[in-house]
């Protein structure tokens, strides 16, 4: 009798761990509520906002202040909002040309219970015409009320022939 009861406790304990998991989502889909689709959407509009205003300080305002925070080079990883932000400086220079910022293609997923995955496309444009694009994922993390960037990773693409910008006149 004991011999049935401790397969019975095992294949109990088993459809419990089954239903369980069966539960838990691995993936939260906007539709749950979160808002993070909307979120991310509006952070990065306003982050777009800032640096065509040459705002650096409203522009890093989407990334964590933690040395974790990190962003992928050509040369590997940058730690800490501020190194980061120093890459951004030559950019935001006074007096110096700068393209103006939008995104495009916006896919965000949820992942429990506090993390975000987005990806799309920044293009970079001046006159009319696309100076760089590329594709970029970024990592959320859920901090009070809102998201922060924890992790980005950005690819330029090769610009079409068309759309190379033009070389200035020397």
């Amino acid at each position: 009798m004991r011999l049935i009861f401790g397969r019975m406790s095992a294949t109990a304990i088993l459809l419990i761990v089954g239903v369980v998991v069966a539960a838990c989502s691995f993936e939260v889909g906007e539709d749950e509520g979160s808002g993070l689709e909307s979120s991310v959407a509006a952070m990065l509009e306003g982050s777009a906002g800032a640096w065509n205003d040459g705002d650096l300080e409203a522009f890093m305002a989407i990334y964590a202040d933690a040395p974790t925070t990190s962003f992928m080079t050509f040369d590997g990883p940058v730690y800490g909002r501020e190194s980061i932000k120093t890459g951004y400086a030559a950019a935001f220079a006074p007096g110096g040309p700068r393209d103006s910022l939008r995104f495009e293609d916006l896919t965000v997923r949820q992942l429990p219970p506090l993390i975000g995955l987005a990806t799309a496309r920044y293009v970079l444009h001046r006159g009319g015409q696309v100076t760089s694009t590329g594709w970029f994922t970024i990592v959320l993390r859920r901090v009070g009320g809102g998201w922060l960037v924890i992790h980005d990773h950005s690819s330029e693409s090769p610009l079409p022939a068309t759309d190379q910008p033009e070389e200035a006149p020397e």
